[in-house]
């Protein structure tokens, strides 16, 4: 079995190592939500990782909610995104940006206090992060059917955008509570029309975008990540281990070159699993690279990979405090802790002042 140090071929992307940096928002953009010189730093602070998947970068307007965090949707944040693609590279290492539509976890402050929209008229449980401060989810109206049009066209000009800036693929995020997701899971999803009721129409949205996506920029470069767990943001489902089955081979048919599973295990910092897991269904279902994330350290990984669950294992929070996290591991050199209080603050405190071993 492959060790976490080996190289892996994830579609048309050659990651030296199995060590890969997971997506993680840290609010560092301006609020017109374009990256900032700072950006260019941490990344490329981090390009020893096999594979950075950039943070969660807004497709649109309409669907990015959450403070200074990027977009992909201008030729602003292109032109600001590309000093970041640069430096990686420069660096020797790879990236991809995650792409990202909220849904109903968009706040109508950051979108001049229109409806958000979802799979279904649905309110959030909980309270938005916004610009001023703690507010109140609104109620999302459902994406009506003469609208998915332009939405594929928000991906598809977002993975172009993502191709243009120097990304070498993106990921598109189906996960975690957020649009996407909100349209394959039961307790978010009440639709009567051919994107609601049974699984094969829960998935229709992921297998539209997906493919619109592949078609736009080459399914050897585009990836996805889904979260086959419990509850996350109000959105859960009766049965995940069908839906996501199902969702894993539709994938696969498309060939995407890679997918990612945040799924909490037992002991998950942010929730603990509810259900036992279903990475073992999508493994069956899924005929590409597999990558498991959430709460790994690289013993737990490289037992994975041993018992041939994954083919890779993604971190996220180690690689906020440790930037050659692929390093200290090969030299068992400790980790650096990370400030939970500096993870979405503004300033470079938290985030390129952390050191590298020695």
């Amino acid at each position: 079995m492959p060790s976490l140090f080996d190289p892996i071929q994830l579609g048309a992307i050659t990651a030296p190592n199995r060590i890969l940096m997971a997506p993680l928002t840290r609010g560092r953009a301006t609020r017109a939500h374009v990256p900032t010189p700072m950006m260019v730093e941490y990344y490329a602070q981090r390009a020893s990782a096999g594979l950075i998947i950039t943070e969660a970068t807004g497709i649109s307007q309409l669907g990015l909610g959450w403070p200074y965090a990027p977009g992909i949707w201008s030729d602003e944040q292109v032109a600001a995104w590309t000093p970041v693609t640069q430096a990686v590279h420069a660096a020797g290492g790879r990236i991809v940006c995650q792409l990202w539509h909220m849904g109903r976890i968009v706040h109508p402050s950051f979108i001049g206090g229109a409806q958000p929209v979802s799979s279904s008229a649905t309110t959030a449980p909980g309270q938005a992060h916004t610009y001023g401060g703690k507010q109140p989810y609104a109620e999302a109206r459902p994406l009506r059917l003469d609208e998915i049009p332009a939405l594929l066209e928000d991906y598809r000009r977002a993975a172009r955008n993502a191709i243009a800036a120097g990304f070498d693929g993106v990921q598109i995020h189906a996960a975690n509570g957020y649009f996407i997701d909100q349209f394959l899971r039961d307790n978010s999803n009440f639709r009567d029309d051919r994107y609601g009721g049974p699984v094969e129409n829960r998935i229709r949205l992921l297998r539209e975008v997906t493919g619109a996506v592949a078609d736009a920029i080459g399914a050897e470069r585009t990836g996805v990540r889904l979260s086959p767990n419990g509850d996350t943001q109000g959105v859960n489902d009766s049965n995940p281990d069908a839906l996501f089955a199902a969702a894993a081979a539709a994938l696969s048919e498309i060939g995407v070159a890679f997918l990612e599973l945040r799924e909490p295990g037992p002991e998950g910092t942010f929730g603990k699993a509810d259900r036992p897991p279903v990475a073992p269904a999508i493994r069956k279902a899924f005929a590409g690279p597999l990558i498991l994330n959430s709460d790994y350290d690289d013993e737990r990984g490289q037992a994975v990979l041993d018992a041939g669950e994954a083919d890779a294992i993604a971190f996220g929070r180690p690689f906020i405090a440790n930037p050659d996290l692929p390093h200290r591991f090969a030299t068992n050199v400790p980790l650096n802790k990370d400030v939970m209080a500096t993870w979405y603050s503004q300033g470079p405190e938290g985030y390129v002042d952390y050191p590298a071993a020695a």
